[in-house]
């Protein structure tokens, strides 16, 4: 992929601005502050967490325990899914990503006990803290769609872009949908989930990608949701609209997944209607696919929900979302404790970007709690969600709690809620980079 010298300068402008924030890690006062800080979860937000701390601390004593060989970024799975990233481009050894001065326990976490503050690993046994990073990430519940398992994804031509081989078995499978053409079904799921625009993405995509080919017209699209509708943030609602309602692709909602049988290729569905006296009517749907992609319900992980972290009532209770103030990132009972990411039960979307803004509000909070300090700084809830339209185009979304739109693009003379070539070029050349070379390194 070669850049324009336009592109370019579009691209340097736009991760200078993304590295000058970063870069006043480097210009704060180091704290004084001792204490041992173990993070669950490497991941980006764990790493993030970890690079800054380690800049931050004058003698940082940080734990980072993750089982994995591997760090992914996991943005660019739906990329590998349309045929513009190759799998290899897209990880890179765990151990190349840990920060300096951190220490890696490559081990799995299987209870916290938030009382003796204490952290219970499957190999290492007990090991203990007095503050804690909670960022685990989340739980790809594949068994809770009947038929399914990760095992046998691409089974019947059933994909999903939610996991690493996943994605990389999806993109055949779309460039025979434009071959012999057929009925085409997408779902989201009624859960919380990581980059709630990434359904939308490969059902964009894959329409695009057969009109391409010329063989759209043997393509029969569906769209199903869970929620009540397609996109909740009404700047960009309507643009979003408009594109499915133009691609000729009906929209479904209070419709979620129930299950999947590969072998006679069906989807059993249920519609979900409210009652006048609050009750709810489910009415079966069964579909015909010729290709399908589903996205699995997501939760916290299980250890979590055990460990006596999470929500206990509202609507953040039901898949164990962790127990975090939507603004300083402390867990609500265990003040040691600060909660980013996936893991994390805020309202708001679960993006690499929102933990971007996440993490510097999740580090400066813990050194005030290190120092003895009320944690006083405040995140707004800002996430993106750079939904892909066609290729070459998206729609780049960013938002804050209210639901209105936060930009942080430098060129504000640019109409964020229609498509942006210029979106595609930060989507496909800057991010990936700006991730491992500037989040996991502390410096953006």
């Amino acid at each position: 992929m070669h850049l324009t010298r336009k592109q370019f300068i579009v691209l340097s402008a736009t991760t200078a601005a993304a590295l000058s924030s970063g870069a006043l890690l480097y210009r704060a006062t180091r704290s004084k502050a001792k204490g041992k800080i173990i993070i669950v979860g490497g991941g980006a937000a764990g790493l993030t967490v970890a690079a800054q701390l380690a800049h931050r601390l004058h003698a940082p004593d940080i734990t980072v325990i993750d089982p994995s060989e591997q760090h992914f970024y996991q943005p660019g799975f739906t990329l590998i899914a349309a045929g513009i990233y190759t799998p290899d481009s897209v990880w890179k050894p765990q151990k190349a990503c840990m920060p300096s001065g951190v220490t890696w326990i490559k081990d799995r976490v299987q209870a916290i006990d938030p009382d003796k503050k204490t952290v219970m690993t499957k190999v290492s046994g007990a090991l203990a803290y007095d503050f804690l990073v909670l960022a685990p990430g989340l739980q790809l519940n594949w068994n809770k769609v009947e038929g399914i398992s990760r095992e046998t994804l691409g089974a019947g031509n059933a994909h999903s872009i939610y996991d690493f081989v996943g994605a990389q078995r999806t993109w055949p499978a779309i460039q025979a949908l434009a071959k012999k053409g057929g009925t085409a079904i997408f779902t989201d799921t009624y859960t919380k989930h990581k980059c709630g625009g990434a359904p939308k993405k490969i059902c964009l995509l894959t329409d695009d990608f057969m009109r391409r080919s010329q063989t759209r017209d043997s393509g029969n699209f569906h769209f199903y949701t869970a929620s009540k509708h397609l996109y909740d943030i009404p700047y960009y609602t309507p643009r979003l609209e408009a594109i499915y309602a133009e691609r000729q692709i009906p929209i479904h909602l209070h419709t979620r997944l129930k299950g999947v049988d590969t072998q006679a290729k069906k989807v059993y569905l249920e519609q979900i209607t409210k009652n006048e006296d609050q009750s709810q009517t489910i009415t079966p749907v069964t579909q015909s696919y010729d290709f399908l992609h589903f996205t699995p319900p997501q939760s916290a992980p299980d250890f979590v929900v055990q460990s006596g972290l999470s929500w206990t009532e509202g609507p953040l209770a039901a898949d164990g979302w962790a127990m975090a103030d939507k603004y300083t990132l402390v867990h609500q009972k265990y003040a040691n404790i600060v909660c980013l990411g996936d893991v994390a039960g805020i309202p708001t979307s679960k993006t690499s970007a929102a933990i971007r803004k996440q993490a510097p509000i999740a580090v400066a909070n813990l050194i005030a709690l290190m120092e003895g300090k009320p944690p006083v700084a405040r995140y707004n809830g800002y996430a993106a969600c750079p939904i892909i339209t066609q290729y070459g185009k998206l729609l780049l979304c960013e938002f804050d709690y209210d639901k209105k739109p936060c930009t942080s693009f430098p060129f504000t003379f640019l109409d964020t809620s229609k498509e942006l070539r210029e979106g595609w070029w930060l989507k496909v050349y800057a991010l990936k980079p700006l991730y491992f070379y500037g989040m996991l390194t502390g410096l953006a």
